[in-house]
């Protein structure tokens, strides 16, 4: 029962986190992008759109790093086993992250608020492209420590606990790379589908019309090639996985037996383990995603299950089938879904007729709805990476119920969990309603003749300090 609150107290706290790093990192991105075309072009338009989204991109920074506190307290409260065993491979890069790529966006962040009418054009400029350098950085430090605990590598394990023999071996995991890249750019993502549902918002209140279009033509085109870049860097990991976590790959189509020119289902009705309702399959699409090959072999669940259990010792290795079947398809079924509103959107601002934007409400309703699509898609995509592992907290090294702490009860669990609970849901009240007020002003309530975003100074500062 511990264990299971555990995992729910961290899986709560860590997606809710979550909800708030994509966006953060590449919104960083687009409101410098912002910047350095109203530098280059000498442009007040660009200028004034810089200011309204980096607003945005505040609000967003403050609520993520208050949320983002809890996850290192948890590890040495909830989850001690774990941070005895990993701490001397684990700290390494969460320090480096805290020292280095914390400080640094900070740093430079309040550069960027506070040196608007202080420092010159070019110098304010560079401290916007070092708070998204920053944010990228710490971004792939993180996921250094989680693509570790995907696929280890660089340690030997002495005495019961991991010690890092090659920090350089850490950083050039090929898991790493593969989920840095793939995370990155969906969080550019991320920030284009935001950037063009407000931009629609704005649009339908008819609100500098011809300046929303010019941010939403941005956007759409940041996006197509995003996803595109997105969808390639899955295709990469998803080979990956075959290859280091084959029960996750077989657990992500509910192939309960090996096959040769495995065949993949876009939708199952019906039972994943029995004989379903209905089923629309592709022939050799799995084999295709999981090497390449149009008949290549993919090992099944049953087959996975008897080869680890008689490497690891007795026990189920089988995550929860339909939380990997689904979060896979939901993840992958949202990214084509925003691919083609992008895509639209990109047209629509490139043709010269009667077919505009601006002129489309059907579509500018569909970009504001499509806002929640990427914060779902990266939800999803998190519950198949950390639950698609399961039962293994560290891959092949130790398993999620000897990482609980011995000495924290269920109570305590349960106590701190309705706090959080509690908690977060004030945050979350918070955060729509300052996300909502500022997406809602004009181009004109969001700049400020002093040193920056005006509601930064009021409403931002606060959290961040």
């Amino acid at each position: 029962m511990t264990e299971l609150l555990d995992r729910w107290q961290f899986g709560v706290t860590i997606v809710y986190h979550f909800l708030f790093v994509p966006l953060t990192i590449g919104l960083a991105v687009l409101v410098a992008w912002m910047q350095t075309l109203a530098y280059r072009r000498n442009d007040a338009d660009w200028d004034r759109l810089s200011r309204f989204f980096g607003h945005l991109f505040l609000i967003n920074f403050a609520l993520g790093l208050v949320t983002g506190i809890v996850q290192e307290f948890q590890f040495g409260m909830n989850w001690s086993n774990y941070s005895i065993f990993v701490g001397n491979i684990f700290g390494a890069p969460l320090a480096m992250e805290g020292l280095l790529a914390f400080f640094m966006e900070s740093t430079f962040l309040g550069i960027w608020v506070f040196g608007r009418s202080r420092l010159s054009k070019r110098v304010h400029l560079a401290s916007i492209w070092l708070v998204a350098a920053g944010t990228t950085i710490s971004a792939l430090f993180i996921l250094a420590a989680n693509a570790w605990m995907q696929h280890p590598v660089g340690y030997k394990v002495v005495d019961h606990k991991a010690l890092l023999t090659d920090i350089w071996a850490v950083f050039a995991n090929s898991t790493l790379w593969a989920e840095f890249s793939h995370t990155v750019l969906a969080a550019f993502v991320t920030a284009s589908m935001v950037v063009l549902g407000v931009s629609a918002w704005q649009i339908l209140r008819r609100r500098d019309v011809t300046v929303f279009v010019r941010a939403a033509k941005l956007a759409s085109g940041f996006a197509v090639v995003c996803l595109l870049a997105t969808i390639t860097t899955g295709d990469l990991q998803a080979r990956l996985m075959d290859e280091q976590q084959p029960m996750k790959m077989a657990a992500a189509e509910a192939l309960y037996n090996t096959q040769d020119g495995a065949s993949f289902s876009m939708l199952t009705i019906g039972n994943l383990s029995g004989q379903p309702i209905f089923q629309i399959r592709v022939p050799h699409l799995l084999s295709l995603i999981a090497d390449l090959s149009y008949d290549g072999k993919v090992d099944g669940i049953n087959q996975i299950q008897r080869a680890e259990a008689k490497k690891y010792g007795p026990g189920s290795y089988v995550p929860v089938i339909w939380v990997t079947y689904w979060s896979f398809r939901l993840m992958v079924g949202l990214g084509f879904v925003m691919l083609a509103v992008a895509a639209w959107v990109w047209w629509l601002c490139r043709k010269r007729s009667r077919w505009r934007l601006e002129d489309n409400r059907v579509t500018l309703w569909v970009l504001v709805a499509t806002i929640l699509a990427p914060f779902a898609a990266n939800t999803f995509g998190w519950l198949f990476t950390e639950m698609g592992r399961q039962p293994w907290v560290v891959y092949g090294l130790m398993k999620t119920a000897q990482a609980i702490s011995p000495t924290v009860g269920a109570g305590d669990v349960v106590a701190t969990l309705a706090g959080f609970s509690v908690l977060y849901s004030v945050l979350g009240v918070v955060d729509v309603v300052l996300m909502s007020r500022a997406a809602r002003s004009s181009l004109g309530e969001s700049e400020d003749e002093g040193s920056g975003p005006p509601a930064a100074g009021e409403e931002v500062v606060g959290f961040v300090y």
